[in-house]
């Protein structure tokens, strides 16, 4: 008989733009790196069919079905946070569908300094800490460092609070009323700031963030560097944000070749400048094409 959960996964669906396959996918790459394998709730607008047994299926709530909140905010996604949507007896840890897994993501649940913590990127240099929660509290709340959602660990029992807030603002103010209601993650941030903590760069990273530069020679500088390809190696789980970047137009590229962002900033699609994240990328995607998500 198998273990009971220790933790919950969590993933937020709608529209047409993941079929179940790579959603299926996803979640046996969890549970097959994972030292305890997650209960897994799908937070989902319509029910799904083909869907790995076993997955939990909850709606997304009215509210946040609309096209507004499925919009480029995404606050949708802020349905994680409604009383009763997510069950509450166990920690959770929520993940874009569009990212890549590599490790046990069961070490992220240490990351929490208790069950009301929220911990995520932060895209600033000066991550959540002491400091950020000084101006947030010296601002009055106008201030505030931002995170990125593509991944957040939460204990859905102790933070029914942000959904309820923003619920109580959009009554308010409307939509988009405040600078912290147009994304989700902006919201989290700004609603939580006092309880916010960063996933550190040596378990999780955005492909972004971490892998392009404007630069071709301080790109493949970096990824000669030992402690930065060790780092590499050890990655948990490697998010995907914005539109120029994904899977499948990875394992097209031919070696060498660039990926240049809105930004200006490049990723070379090449072992010199990826080190050894390009193989763990390949391997990931060729099985997602394998298991029927691409011709």
């Amino acid at each position: 008989m198998p273990d009971s959960p220790v933790w919950q996964l969590v993933l937020v669906l709608w529209g047409t733009k993941y079929p179940v396959a790579e959603v299926n996918h996803l979640i046996d790459s969890v549970c097959r790196l994972a030292s305890h394998a997650p209960r897994v709730v799908l937070i989902t607008d319509h029910l799904r069919e083909g869907l790995r047994d076993g997955v939990v299926q909850r709606l997304i709530p009215d509210f946040f079905r609309t096209a507004d909140m499925r919009g480029p905010g995404c606050q949708a996604k802020l349905c994680m946070f409604e009383a009763g949507v997510v069950p509450d007896d166990l920690p959770a840890v929520f993940i874009d569908i569009d990212t890549v897994v590599l490790g046990d993501m069961t070490r992220f649940l240490a990351l929490q300094s208790g069950r009301k913590s929220v911990v995520m990127f932060h895209n600033t240099l000066l991550p959540f800490g002491a400091v950020s929660r000084l101006i947030h509290k010296v601002s009055r709340g106008k201030k505030y460092l931002r995170g990125n959602s593509s991944i957040v660990i939460y204990h859905p029992a102790e933070c029914t609070d942000i959904a309820a807030l923003f619920r109580e603002m959009f009554a308010t103010v409307g939509a988009n009323g405040t600078p912290a209601m147009v994304a989700d993650d902006k919201f989290i941030s700004w609603s939580h700031q006092h309880a916010l903590r960063s996933i550190p760069h040596d378990m999780a990273v955005k492909l972004p963030a971490e892998f392009m530069l404007p630069w071709r020679w301080l790109i493949h500088l970096r990824a000669r560097m030992p402690w930065v390809r060790s780092r590499w190696a050890g990655l948990i789980a490697l998010t995907l944000p914005g539109v120029e970047v994904k899977g499948e137009a990875l394992l097209a590229l031919p070696d060498g070749a660039e990926i240049v962002d809105r930004k200006g900033r490049r990723l070379i699609w090449s072992e010199a400048a990826l080190g050894p994240v390009k193989a763990r990328l390949t391997a990931y995607y060729t099985a997602l094409q394998e298991s029927g998500r691409t011709p």
